[in-house]
């Protein structure tokens, strides 16, 4: 049974979120920056993605994406964060890299950007995918748990002698 788009229509007072993206052997991977987002939904179809949702200023957040490439939409990945929505999207073709996220390459929206923080040449690598993926993003959320001041110095050696 197909799954049907959820015809998530675009609010007529809306901002698109920043769009960070970086590609991998067997995903492709979004990261959109929304501070404290709400009433998230999203939409991954074959050939698109549809965001929409609240950030905490109660602004109406939308976009709108259509992919480079086909995807696997049944197996893809939604969690979100504090400060974003992270979007983990199966590509239907495999180790083919996607030099750009966006089937149309000459109208790229100004909220869109590659993410070269975590982009990287993987044509040569083994081990690719979700571990690395699980572990970014738990390592990522840990970090926004933990509350308090900074760590103790005590245990540090006088270098003054």
């Amino acid at each position: 049974m197909a799954m049907l788009p959820k015809n998530l229509p675009r609010p007529e007072d809306c901002q698109g979120a920043q769009a960070l993206w970086y590609d991998r052997k067997k995903y492709v991977i979004i990261n959109f920056v929304v501070q404290n987002p709400k009433d998230v939904e999203v939409d991954i179809q074959d050939t698109f993605i549809v965001l929409s949702c609240k950030d905490v200023g109660d602004n109406s957040i939308y976009n709108h994406i259509y992919f480079y490439d086909k995807v696997i939409k049944f197996d893809s990945q939604v969690k979100v964060y504090d400060r974003s929505i992270h979007i983990l999207i199966r590509k239907a073709k495999e180790n083919v890299a996607w030099p750009r996220l966006q089937k149309d390459g000459d109208l790229k929206p100004n909220w869109m950007a590659v993410d070269f923080d975590n982009w990287r040449d993987w044509e040569n690598e083994e081990d690719e995918g979700m571990a690395e993926y699980e572990q970014y993003f738990d390592m990522i959320q840990d970090m926004g748990n933990k509350k308090g001041g900074p760590p103790a110095m005590d245990d540090l050696d006088d270098l003054s002698d």
